[in-house]
């Protein structure tokens, strides 16, 4: 059964390529959804999947890219937009 997770992650996020990143992430994990910067400078997102394919990609988004520092991550339910396939969308 599919599911839909919001994610908030805070910590040295952007400018290191985090956005390219999850999307390589959501794709190797099999999730729809998005992501994107916001002007807080943390990086929102939303994944929707099976239950282990997003804890998996919860956990790598813990590590990000190798120049990011993540410090916390907000895990709430979500909203299912019916996406096909994973975007980086514009600041918010």
């Amino acid at each position: 059964m599919r599911e839909t997770k919001y994610l908030r992650i805070h910590g040295k996020v952007q400018g290191v390529s985090y956005r390219a990143w999850a999307a390589e992430q959501a794709k190797i994990f099999r999730l729809d959804g998005w992501v994107r910067n916001r002007r807080d400078k943390t990086v929102e997102a939303t994944v929707t999947g099976i239950d282990d394919d997003i804890q998996k990609f919860v956990s790598a988004c813990y590590k990000g890219p190798s120049s990011a520092k993540v410090t916390i991550i907000e895990v709430k339910d979500g909203v299912d937009e019916e996406l096909d396939g994973f975007k980086i969308r514009d600041t918010l």
